[in-house]
């Protein structure tokens, strides 16, 4: 066998990987395309929950959810569990320690086991933890990481919760965002500037039970569609990084086919001396 030979075939296979490369880029950039359609009913629904506010003018806002004066913090890490997400984890558990540095005694609160591991390795331990999102479902999780924080803040542990997260702006774009979670005084400040003037207002439940139970509600919201976009944003950083393989296998394959052309020669030229030598053996014979 000769060397383009063997060549050759790790051509043929490189050619191979490259068009599987493609498949899996080309599925992770339409099912980014299928998600990032999906996450326009987020707003959609914040724009017609908010109406449920209307009535807030009316009502002392005491609260937790709304207002409270605890100034402990909770910081909550949303990482990826998926793979090729490395450095985008990263992003998120740096932007974190960012936010740790302004409130030393924070209270640390894990989504996903790969931040759980990379905040321990950082000598952070975390109050509570949230894994195997995959097995038990994000809508699952996020009402479980919901339940928690209400009770944490109904019970005066603390008063403020920071969400760290990947937030994807595009395909190319993922950044590390942190975004204030609770308490969510700023959805009734900003409804009180739109708010219609009643003159006459009928309660017909206990208005301080109604904000609780629309405060946790859109707590729950929130939560979740910060846990799509951590879904959103891992398969951008995984159709990124198929990208960047893509460009290096390709640019190998084209130094395979130049190995091969020249073996190839190399194989002819070699080929033609070996039967330029058995002629001139023949004739002195």
């Amino acid at each position: 066998m000769g060397k383009a030979s063997k060549v050759k075939r790790e051509m043929i296979e490189g050619k191979d990987l490259v068009d599987l490369i493609q498949v899996l880029k080309d599925i992770a950039d339409m099912k980014f395309q299928d998600l990032f359609a999906r996450r326009g009913g987020f707003q959609r629904f914040g724009e017609s929950f908010s109406e449920f506010f209307r009535l807030l003018e009316y009502t002392e806002l005491n609260h937790p959810l709304i207002a409270n004066n605890n100034p402990n913090l909770c910081i909550v890490v949303i990482t990826s569990e998926d793979g090729f997400i490395g450095d985008l984890n990263n992003k998120v558990i740096l932007r974190a320690m960012a936010e740790r540095e302004e409130s030393p005694n924070a209270i640390f609160v894990t989504v996903g086991r790969k931040g759980v591991a990379k905040l321990d390795m950082m000598g952070v331990k975390s109050e509570m933890v949230f894994e195997e999102i995959a097995e038990h479902g994000m809508y699952e999780i996020s009402v479980k990481l919901k339940d928690y924080l209400v009770e944490q803040v109904m019970n005066d542990k603390f008063g403020r919760v920071k969400i760290v997260y990947p937030w994807p702006k595009d395909l190319q774009t993922v950044k590390a965002r942190s975004v204030k979670l609770l308490p969510c005084d700023f959805i009734a400040q900003k409804q009180q500037q739109t708010v219609e003037q009643f003159t006459k207002v009928l309660e017909e439940s206990d208005p301080l039970d109604i904000i609780g139970y629309l405060a946790n509600l859109w707590t729950s919201s929130k939560i979740f569609e910060m846990m799509f976009d951590t879904s959103i944003a891992a398969v951008s950083a995984q159709a990124q990084q198929l990208d960047s393989s893509l460009t290096n296998v390709k640019k190998e394959s084209i130094n395979v086919r130049l190995r091969y052309r020249k073996a190839r020669k190399g194989d002819i030229d070699k080929s033609l001396r070996e039967v330029f030598s058995s002629r001139l053996m023949a004739n002195k014979t």
